[in-house]
């Protein structure tokens, strides 16, 4: 990932809320038939080694786990993003020298991937991701609550994801390279948005008030 020194983000803390709010990831690999790739819900273990693992699932139908990876997996988180105009630059109003650009939050995550079958790895995979997601919920629906023999078959139909990260990159581009009057000028135009990407966008520019 291409990534100038003032949008580079080294804070493994902000990394892992930025993977954790992505939700939905994309997996990629490259393989002897080429690129493949699968977006899909995968949670993170910070417990696991120095950058911790992450743990999911795709469909067995899916080619991408039976072409042998060649080299590391790539995960693609993304985070906040939102458009910028020039017209809220207050250097629009002063030379003009001015174009559009977008904000936008990124995590890569590298590792060699490990597919597999196993009933007992599958259910606690699928568990997990599953209390996940569901723990918001006043009434969460657990794994549990569906017939054991119905969930056995279920998981003959998935196969396992285990990406133990060997190394993350992240970028987090929210016009530090822009004067204060910019960005401020930014700050305003997105808060005043009806988007809600674009007011969360807002809160995250750096100016002087922050």
């Amino acid at each position: 990932m291409y990534t100038p020194p003032a949008f580079r983000e080294d804070d493994p803390v902000l990394l892992r809320q930025i993977m954790r709010a992505a939700r939905l990831a994309t997996l990629v690999t490259a393989t002897a038939e080429g690129m493949l790739a699968t977006p899909l819900p995968l949670f993170l273990d910070e417990s696991e080694g120095e950058h911790g693992v992450l743990h999911g699932h795709v469909a067995k139908a899916n080619p991408q786990w039976r072409a042998p990876p060649i080299g590391e997996a790539l995960v693609l988180f993304g985070g906040a993003d939102a458009y910028i105009t020039p017209s809220w630059y207050a250097a629009k109003q002063e030379h003009g020298k001015v174009v559009p650009t977008w904000n936008y939050e990124a995590v890569h995550a590298y590792g060699a991937v490990e597919f597999f079958d196993d009933p007992a790895r599958l259910l606690d995979a699928v568990t997990r991701l599953t209390a996940l997601y569901e723990e918001p919920r006043a009434e969460p629906w657990e794994v549990s609550d569906a017939p054991e023999a119905f969930i056995a078959a279920q998981l003959k139909g998935i196969v396992g994801v285990r990406l133990p990260i060997s190394r993350i990159e992240g970028k987090r581009k929210m016009s530090q390279n822009r004067p204060e009057a910019d960005r401020e000028g930014v700050a305003a135009g997105l808060a005043e948005s009806d988007r809600p990407s674009d007011r969360q966008v807002a809160a995250m520019i750096p100016t002087a008030g922050k």
